[in-house]
């Protein structure tokens, strides 16, 4: 009997065979099914991002947790990666002003540290930066600076500077300590010259509705960065100018760093002075010119010499007006004495010497001389010119060489003609810049001045040693103590750059 093969091996219905081939297929397909459903679920989605963050295609997919967290609105600009890493938000001219910027302008450093980045770790936006998983915003500080100056030219826009009341203060000035400032000379350091009273140090200039910005050194320093500043007049201009020495040294923090280009100390004698500041690479810069129009010589029959004044030119020293980024300008008080005042041989024009001019003419004649070299020979896209006003002086009993005094005063001014006083010269001043074609920025410092009779050195312009009798007979009641009024000139000078920053 023949067996066959089927014997030895039982046979499994069809079903169950097609059952568990179908079984196997679905396990097979769920598992495949969770495995993509899993990875979807797991990757990072930027799909909400798309309209605001374009990524390019070389973008490190290991940054890409961490701008998830960085801010969605970018109104001033569009974000992209760079082939860095590094996130930068670029200006977009059509939505310049936006009101609710969060970033602008800042490229914002994404810093890994060494274990990696956690994507379900917050980033955040902060000054600095460079700790782990930290966005560093570059400039936040500059930008808060920015806006609180912005916030404090905006309450003196349209203010009169220079109408106002002088009221204590004892937390902002002095600017800089009696004694701490080397470049003030002798004849204006009157502490040091034995001046016991100090109440003069500590009165600041309030303007009618306003108050003057805080003054600020480094910031004024800034502002010099790689210009050159130069103060051109007479002895008040020198007065002022060692004052602005005074007060942005206080914002060096190596003092040693700012410095005389070529050596020099400052005395009355010398009338040329470059101060060097290295940390800002700019300049201050004194010329003494005492009318801003050329004084010459002539000789008479016998053989001696006269002064001249040609009202009709230019000082000699103006090559040097030309090289400044800031000028300030000042004359007025040799043109009150001497010489000057009398008129006599003295006015020239052309080759022609008046024998008898009125000054006060002279004056308003050389004005228009210095008017015209500032309009064609400034560029007011790279200069800005201030001129300084007349400032007052306060003698009693005579004037300078004739016995006045004004010894013993320690108040300003409360009430009285001087105070509504206005010089002739002033008014000559404003027409001069009236008819200007260049813009002047008008300093004018003559009725803040006309209060501070107390501000003088008087007979403290020399050394009081202690014991030895100072001489009264010729007291100093025209320039001014330093510290002090001066301080005031450079600190509205600062106000006046802040207002022409953010005209």
């Amino acid at each position: 009997m023949s067996t066959s093969s089927s014997s030895y091996f039982p046979s499994f219905p069809r079903t169950t065979v097609s059952y568990t081939l179908s079984t196997s297929l679905f396990i097979v397909f769920f598992l495949c099914s969770v495995f993509i459903f899993t990875s979807r679920t797991l990757e990072p989605s930027l799909s909400p991002y798309h309209a605001d963050i374009p990524l390019p295609a070389t973008a490190d997919p290991l940054l890409l947790p961490q701008i998830e967290h960085l801010p969605l609105k970018y109104p001033k600009g569009t974000p992209s990666l760079d082939a860095d890493g590094d996130l930068t938000v670029k200006s977009n001219p059509k939505t310049e002003g936006a009101d609710d910027v969060a970033v602008v302008g800042t490229k914002l450093k994404v810093v890994e540290d060494s274990r990696g980045v956690d994507p379900t770790e917050k980033t955040e936006l902060r000054e600095g930066g460079g700790s782990s998983g930290e966005v560093s915003v570059e400039g936040e500080v500059e930008n808060d600076a920015e806006s609180a100056e912005h916030a404090a030219v905006e309450k003196i826009r349209g203010c009169d500077l220079y109408s106002g009341s002088w009221v204590k203060d004892d937390d902002e000035y002095p600017l800089y300590q009696p004694g701490s400032c080397p470049y003030v000379d002798e004849a204006f350091d009157c502490q040091r010259n034995g001046r016991k009273d100090s109440d003069y140090l500590k009165w600041k200039w309030k303007p009618d509705g306003c108050d003057l910005p805080r003054f600020n050194a480094t910031d004024f320093l800034v502002k010099l960065r790689g210009k050159s500043l130069l103060l051109v007049g007479d002895s008040m201009n020198r007065n002022q100018f060692e004052s602005m020495l005074c007060v942005l040294r206080e914002g060096l923090s190596d003092k040693s760093r700012m410095y005389e280009a070529y050596g020099h100390n400052i005395t009355k004698g010398r009338g040329y002075f470059v101060f060097k500041f290295e940390d800002y690479n700019c300049t201050v810069e004194f010329v003494r010119s005492h009318f801003l129009v050329r004084e010459g010589v002539r000789a008479n029959a016998q053989g001696n010499t006269n002064p001249t004044l040609s009202i009709d030119r230019i000082d000699k020293s103006n090559a040097r007006w030309k090289r400044a980024n800031i000028l300030v300008f000042n004359t007025g008080h040799w043109w009150v004495h001497g010489k000057t005042a009398r008129g006599k041989n003295y006015y020239k024009e052309g080759d022609y010497i008046y024998p008898k001019f009125d000054a006060t003419e002279a004056y308003r004649r050389a004005l228009k001389t210095w008017a015209k070299w500032i309009d064609q020979n400034v560029n007011p896209k790279k200069q800005l010119v201030f001129y300084r006003g007349y400032s007052s002086a306060h003698f009693r009993g005579g004037e300078w060489d004739s016995g006045g005094s004004c010894n013993g005063e320690e108040e300003p001014v409360k009430k009285g003609s001087i105070l509504d006083s206005y010089p002739l010269k002033m008014k000559i001043v404003e027409e001069a810049i009236k008819g200007m074609k260049i813009p002047v920025i008008l300093l004018n410092v003559t009725k803040l001045t006309n209060f501070r009779k107390d501000g003088h050195p008087s007979i403290y312009g020399k050394t009081n040693t202690e014991g030895k009798k100072v001489s009264t007979r010729k007291q100093d009641c025209s320039h001014w103590c330093l510290p002090g009024v001066p301080d005031v000139w450079n600190h509205l000078i600062y106000a006046s750059l802040l207002l022409e920053a953010h005209s």
